[in-house]
Order: structure tokens, then C-alpha cells, then sequence
């Protein structure tokens, strides 16, 4: 009894509340509140527009605080409210955790513990799926979600789905504002935690998947399936062309040329070859007219083309001032070698601006993609070379210096 007195003043030490999102699970609510109630009163049960007998059982807990949605309004609304609800009352953590059964209230004090060790992470109850009685397509649904989250965020975790998580609630309102409502809430969220670099800690959980003809969940697999996957597909598009990006332009400005040189080139476990074509593509991506976008799209081409994205962003701001100018005037005199149009001199006044290109848009655009590529292949070829004989020299003095000769 000792260490579950000592279990619920831990909740109260570290402000840390239970929420339960139901519906319709009126066979095993009533057990979960009970074995969530042995550790903690700090308990927030949400209703999400049940039609069983949910109400009559929640009547039985008059001391509880319990949110009811008139509609069934998605398990996303549910825990978003129960968050919204819980950083009100002042909690600065939140464990959620099913009301199907599938959970064991006896985990309860693993998340603390791990929250103790790492404050303000989220951690995540890791389910044994590899146990008897595991659905096929939870199995499937388990490695799919893992997948996509690593290429979402680069990081690896051992559970992407399990719903019985902990959360830092402070954390949560860093975000303004979520995409989704139902499942595939606890994946976007999961990842934009990931984005901004809240650390994520796994601790293991039992879960009970029951007899199929007894059990009872309300995830639709092909309704419910898509939602989940047209949320992973957006979230990819985010990290590629955003998130990745946005974070190594920030590394960059942190760093100075010769420290990105030598980190990112010298370094690099890159071949010669694969770091001349990230300079390359970043120095074409650079020149082309997307003014604003260049780094972006060059991380998102780097990415596809499996090239070493920091040097083809690194490369890309060839076309930051003072260069700008000067890419723009060499673009524009080669769509007029191209086209023909022969001139001893350019007249513009006023500097080289989008209004003065404006007259000349065909010429320019061309001469930007001409010029782009030629300044590409001959600066990438330059790479090669340079890190060919720099890497050869630098291997060389290694072996000299390894094997006690004098350099």
C-alpha cells in the first residue's frame, strides 16, 4: 500500500492527470476508471457522444471531471479537448490511455518514472506486438506507421500507434493549430512534437487484444486507413519542402563557411562524386527564378535524388547579395546569345529589377535555365576535381602521420 501512496503523491508532484477518451465502450469503461483510480484522482474522462450506456456509468463518478460531446466528434476532438481542459486545471503532464480494456492502468507509474528521468518528453507505451493474438493488420498498421514516421522526422521509435502515451501539456500549446479530428490525430502529433525537437522516450506496456468476436473497436480499416495515410502523405510534403529545410537554414546560420566546409565536405563519408552533384543541383536550383523558394526546392530535390541535402542547400544560396544581382545580368545576356539578340551593351536604369525583367521575361528565363546548367556542371566538375586532390592529400598525410613519418 506503501508504494501506491507513494505512486499517487508522484502525481500530484509532477501535475500529472489521466484522460480517457470513450465511445461506446460501455463493457470496459467502468473497469478502466477503477484501475486508473488506485494511482490517481487526477482523472479527466471525455464522452465522446456515446449511445450506450456510457452516461449511466459515468453518473457513478460525480468527483470525476467528465467533458460530453453531444455528437461523436473523432478521438483527435476528444484528446484535444481533454488537453485543452487539463492545461486549465493546471496539470503539466497528461497520460492518455484507452477505454476498450487494451490498456493495463498498471503501467501507469512506468511513465512517470520515465518522465522523471526525461522532463517535458513524451513518451510513448510500447506494445509487445510480436505476443499471441495480435491482429494481421495491427502488425501491418504498426510497421507502416514506423516507417512513415522515420521518414517524417529521422527519428526511429519503437511504437508510433500505441495510444496510451504521456504528454508534456506545455508543449502542446507551442501549437497553434492541428489538421485533424479523429485517429490520425495521434500521428500528427506525434511528428510536429518530433519538429520541434521534444524528445520522445518509450516504455513497455502490456496490451490484451481480446477474442475477436468480442472485440469491439471503432477504427473503420479502410475509412479510417486512408485518413491516416493522406495525413502521413501531407506530413512528408511538410517535412521535405519545410521542416527539413527551415531546420538546416537555421544549422547554417549557426555555422561559419569553413566550419560547414569541413563538417559537411571534407568529412562527409560522401563520395567524391555524390558531394560534386549536391553542389551542382544547389548551385542550378540557386540560379533558376524561384525567389524564395530556392532552398526549399533544393532540399526536396536533394532528398529524392538521395544527394547530401546540406550541401546542396549550402550551395543554393549562391543566390543571396551581393551575387544576385550578377546571376540575374548573366542570365539575361545568355537568353540573348540564345535567342539571338546581340547587344554591345544592356540598357536598364533603375538597377536590375522584376520591373526590368518584366520587358524581357522570355529572354531572362530562358537564359536562367542555359546558364543555371552550365554554371551547375561547370562548378560541380570543379568539386570533383578539388576534392579528388584535396581528399588524396589529406589520406596521404594521414598514412605519413600513422606511420611516424615526419610531414
Amino acid at each position: 500500500m506503501k508504494d501506491i501512496q507513494q505512486i499517487r503523491q508522484k502525481f500530484i508532484d509532477l501535475r500529472c492527470c489521466v484522460i480517457i477518451p470513450s465511445y461506446n465502450n460501455g463493457k470496459t469503461l467502468k473497469q478502466v476508471i477503477h484501475g486508473v483510480l488506485v494511482y490517481t484522482h487526477n482523472l479527466i474522462i471525455v464522452n465522446d457522444g456515446s449511445t450506450d450506456q456510457t452516461a449511466d456509468i459515468l453518473k457513478q463518478f460525480p468527483d470525476l471531471t467528465i467533458l460530453t460531446h453531444p455528437e461523436n466528434s473523432g478521438k483527435g476532438t476528444a484528446l484535444r479537448n481533454g488537453f485543452k481542459t487539463a492545461i486549465d486545471q493546471g496539470f503539466r503532464y497528461a497520460i492518455t490511455i484507452d477505454s476498450d480494456g487494451q490498456h493495463f492502468p498498471g503501467d501507469l507509474p512506468g511513465f512517470l518514472d520515465k518522465v522523471e528521468e526525461y522532463p517535458d518528453s513524451v513518451v510513448v507505451g510500447e506494445r509487445n506486438m510480436e505476443q499471441p493474438g495480435i491482429p494481421g493488420t495491427s502488425n501491418f498498421g504498426h510497421n507502416f506507421s514506423i516507417f512513415w514516421f522515420k521518414v517524417e522526422t529521422g527519428l526511429k521509435i519503437p511504437d508510433v500507434q500505441s495510444g496510451y502515451r504521456l504528454y508534456p501539456l506545455e508543449k502542446i500549446t507551442d501549437i497553434h493549430h492541428f489538421y485533424s479530428r479523429k485517429f490520425e490525430f495521434e500521428v500528427e502529433i506525434l511528428v510536429r512534437l518530433a519538429w520541434r525537437h521534444v524528445k520522445i522516450e518509450s516504455v513497455p506496456v502490456e496490451v490484451y487484444y481480446p477474442p475477436k468476436e468480442e472485440r469491439v473497436s471503432h477504427f473503420r480499416k479502410f475509412r479510417d486507413f486512408t485518413r491516416v495515410s493522406i495525413m502521413n502523405s501531407v506530413l512528408v510534403i511538410m517535412a521535405i519542402f519545410w521542416v527539413r529545410p527551415a531546420a538546416l537554414a537555421r544549422e547554417l546560420r549557426k555555422k561559419s563557411l569553413k566550419e560547414i566546409f569541413r563538417e559537411y565536405v571534407i568529412n562527409s563519408h560522401d563520395t567524391n562524386s555524390k558531394l560534386a552533384a549536391s553542389v551542382a543541383l544547389g548551385i542550378f536550383m540557386g540560379v533558376m527564378p524561384i525567389w524564395g523558394w530556392q532552398m526549399l526546392a533544393a532540399f526536396g530535390m536533394a532528398h529524392l535524388l538521395k544527394l547530401n541535402k546540406f550541401v546542396t542547400v549550402a550551395a543554393s544560396n549562391i543566390s543571396v547579395p551581393p551575387l544576385l544581382p550578377l546571376i540575374l545580368f548573366l542570365s539575361y545576356i545568355t537568353g540573348g546569345w540564345i535567342l539571338g539578340i546581340h547587344q554591345n551593351t544592356v540598357k536598364y536604369t533603375g538597377g536590375m529589377n522584376l520591373t526590368w525583367l518584366e520587358s524581357n521575361l522570355l529572354q531572362y528565363l530562358i537564359g536562367s535555365l542555359v546558364f543555371g546548367i552550365a554554371l551547375a556542371f561547370s562548378l560541380g566538375f570543379l568539386t570533383f576535381i578539388s576534392l579528388t586532390i584535396f581528399r588524396k592529400k589529406r589520406v596521404s598525410e594521414h598514412k605519413k602521420q600513422t606511420s611516424g613519418e615526419i610531414v
